[in-house]
């Protein structure tokens, strides 16, 4: 069964059509509810407190999801990787998190590094890329995943391929240089893995890509960071405070919700509590809400806040 809005995630496990979807938790994030949702009244959180954990924090978890078909792997996005502390962005503190079980967690499901054939970004965002490079023996930053090729959306690589600071990103010198001759670009629509396309939903960062599966009859939309909270899939209009784009992000909320409004249509959410696989349902008055799908539980949440 579902877990609730206010605990981190499991690691859980969906599949059908000989497709099997597992989210590969890396860490625990809390996210400081005024600063990382600067829009959302104080009174939605006063009214809604099982949507915060114990420290009233945004519970949040940061991993990737990692795709199974005929002996085949890739993994969208890598969590975080190994950080414990207080969430900077820009001069203020906007969460805290407990990061780095995204090895363990592969290899309790059965994977190693090598067995992942792509990595494919949601975005260039530090705890969507954690994984991506380690310090090797020289001390230089080299591939976690080595036969992976690390896809990345076109339009997502421009503005740091052009040396532009994104907020949000990860220090260049630990990623987005060692991309340069890595990543391999990808465009709306592509089919990255069998079963598996790009689309391309820019305004939460330039190229943001969401990742459309599809696993026997059923689609499933793994959305990344468009929403980071079912509310605002309910209030598309609250933004997250890292959103680049404020306009683009309304545009890739609608052409989400219209996708997710199909019949055979799942989600999958990597920040939303302990409901990371759901659907959504539109009321006859319009408004859209979040209902989360059962999954199996293979193992506890492998970290806990500590604030």
């Amino acid at each position: 069964m579902p877990g609730t809005l206010g605990e981190q995630s499991a690691v859980r496990v969906w599949e059908e059509g000989g497709v099997r979807l597992t989210f590969v938790v890396d860490g625990a994030m809390g996210l400081v509810p005024h600063e990382f949702f600067p829009t959302i009244p104080e009174s939605y959180w006063a009214a809604h407190p099982e949507t915060l954990d114990e420290h009233g924090l945004v519970a949040m978890s940061a991993g990737g999801l990692l795709v199974e078909r005929d002996g085949r792997a890739v993994l969208l996005d890598v969590g975080l990787g190994d950080y414990q502390g207080p969430i900077p962005l820009g001069k203020s503190v906007i969460g805290y998190a407990d990061s780095g079980s995204l090895p363990d967690v592969l290899k309790s499901v059965g994977r190693t590094p090598e067995d992942i054939e792509a990595v494919a970004f949601t975005h260039l965002h530090v705890d969507h890329t954690g994984w991506a490079f380690t310090a090797g023996d020289d001390g230089r930053p080299r591939k976690y995943f080595p036969k992976a090729r690390y896809l990345v959306a076109d339009s997502e690589w421009a503005p740091h391929g052009r040396g532009e600071l994104i907020p949000g990103a990860p220090p260049r010198s630990a990623v987005i240089e060692p991309l340069i001759p890595e990543h391999t670009e990808i465009a709306d629509g592509e089919e990255i893995f069998p079963g598996v396309h790009a689309l391309v939903t820019p305004g939460h960062s330039p190229g943001h890509t969401s990742y459309v599966i599809q696993a026997g009859d059923t689609r499933v939309i793994a959305f990344g960071d468009a929403f980071h909270i079912p509310t605002q899939i309910s209030n598309p209009g609250w933004p997250s405070r890292p959103d680049v784009d404020g306009e683009a992000v309304l545009k890739a909320r609608a052409t989400l919700l219209a996708e997710l409004a199909k019949p055979g249509t799942l989600g999958f959410a990597c920040h939303f509590g302990d409901q990371p696989f759901g659907r959504v349902r539109t009321g006859e008055s319009g408004t859209s809400t979040w209902e989360p799908v059962p999954s199996t539980v293979l193992q506890p949440t492998p970290r806990l806040l500590k604030v």
